[in-house]
């Protein structure tokens, strides 16, 4: 299970978002692509536990990602109502919608710049992210609500506030081990390819 959240962490650059759970509805295809990408997984764990992994790279659509996540096997936080990806070379995107409400629960602040983040709003983060080394590395481009780019130190804190006190090892640069023995992970067109060591 660990190698899933910390794979999904690098593909899934909201990061800075994802933890709890959700339900979604699938269709048969969607159903089907989510399907492959457990198979896909339960592949990777599986070569994890031998001696010497099979080195051949493992690639995940970015179809594969989007059910898996629409199908509720990701758990996102309260609040978070959608995800879904697009994969560009190096750069993936994300695209939710959440209710800044529901995920700030219990946790208020005077802050006038934190007063954005109130209500339902559609998040696009974008971000570079890479696996090297066991290593993964994430780091955040951008965050925009409703269309409106947020300058960075507003996300800071807002992740300072609401983000760490749950997530400690959350931020707007992320560096993490890589499970299952995941030596490297690239980000290309609509695809994440996997590779273990």
């Amino acid at each position: 299970m660990k190698a899933r959240c910390a794979f999904i962490l690098i593909v899934a650059v909201l990061s800075v978002l994802t933890q709890h759970s959700w339900s979604g509805t699938t269709s048969a295809a969607n159903s089907s692509q989510a399907a492959s990408m457990e198979r896909k997984l339960q592949h990777l764990e599986s070569k994890a536990a031998q001696p010497h992994p099979d080195p051949a790279p493992m690639e995940f659509t970015e179809q594969e990602i989007n059910a898996y996540f629409e199908s509720g096997n990701v758990k996102l936080p309260a609040g978070v109502r959608s995800v879904a990806f697009q994969a560009q070379p190096g750069a993936p995107t994300a695209t939710s919608q959440v209710d800044f409400d529901q995920l700030k629960a219990g946790r208020n602040s005077y802050n006038p710049l934190l007063s954005i983040f109130t209500g339902l709003h559609d998040v696009i983060v974008t971000a570079h992210a890479y696996g090297a080394g066991g290593q993964g590395l994430v780091h955040v481009d951008s965050v925009s609500l409703d269309g409106v780019e947020i300058p960075r130190f507003v996300l800071e804190l807002f992740i300072q506030k609401y983000l760490k006190p749950k997530y400690p090892n959350i931020g707007l640069d992320s560096r993490f081990a890589l499970p299952a023995r995941v030596d490297a992970a690239t980000v290309g067109v609509h695809r994440v390819t996997v590779t273990q060591k």
